[in-house]
C-alpha cells in the first residue's frame, strides 16, 4: 500500500520534515517514491507547503495520508479540494484555484520559536538562558 506521510530531515534536535509519498514497508527515512512538500514545525505558525496537484493526484490513486499528513492536509486546504475532487470537479479548475489563494495569501516570514541550541547545550539550557537575559535589564531598572 501507498502511503503519504512524513520523512525527518534537518539537524540533531531541529526537526523538520519532507512530506513524502512511500510504499508502507519502507522505513522512515528510506525509498520513497516522490516528495510532494515540506513542514516545519519549528516556525510559529508552523509551515507546511504541498504541491497540490501531485498531492491530489497520488489521493486519487489510492494513496494513504497519515493521521498527522492528513491533519495538514486540512490545515492547507488540500483536503476539502480532495473532498470535492471525489464528487466531481475537474483538477485543474482545484489546482489553480489552490494557486490562486497561495498567491492572495500574504508572505509569511516564519521565524523559529526556539533558540538553536549552542555546542553542547541542550534546549532546555537555551530556554534558560534567554529567561535569565530578560530578568536581567527588568532589575537593572528597578536598582536604578
Amino acid at each position: 500500500m501507498v502511503r503519504i506521510r512524513l520523512r525527518r530531515v534537518g539537524l540533531k534536535k531541529q526537526p523538520s520534515y519532507r512530506i513524502i509519498v512511500a510504499d508502507q514497508r519502507s522505513p522512515r527515512d528510506g525509498r520513497f517514491i516522490e516528495i510532494i512538500g515540506q513542514y516545519n514545525p519549528r516556525t510559529r505558525p508552523n509551515t507546511a507547503i504541498v504541491d497540490e496537484a501531485r498531492a491530489l493526484y497520488w489521493l486519487g490513486t489510492g494513496a494513504q495520508p497519515t493521521e498527522t499528513v492528513q491533519k495538514i492536509l486540512v490545515q492547507t486546504g488540500t483536503w476539502a479540494r480532495f473532498e470535492r475532487m471525489r464528487k466531481g470537479e475537474t483538477v485543474e479548475a482545484l489546482v489553480a484555484e489552490a494557486e490562486a489563494a497561495q498567491a492572495s495569501a500574504e508572505p509569511v516570514s516564519p521565524k523559529t520559536k526556539y533558540p538553536s541550541p549552542a555546542p553542547g547545550k541542550s534546549k532546555q539550557k537555551a530556554a534558560e538562558m534567554a529567561a535569565v537575559e530578560e530578568t536581567e535589564p527588568e532589575a537593572e531598572e528597578a536598582e536604578s
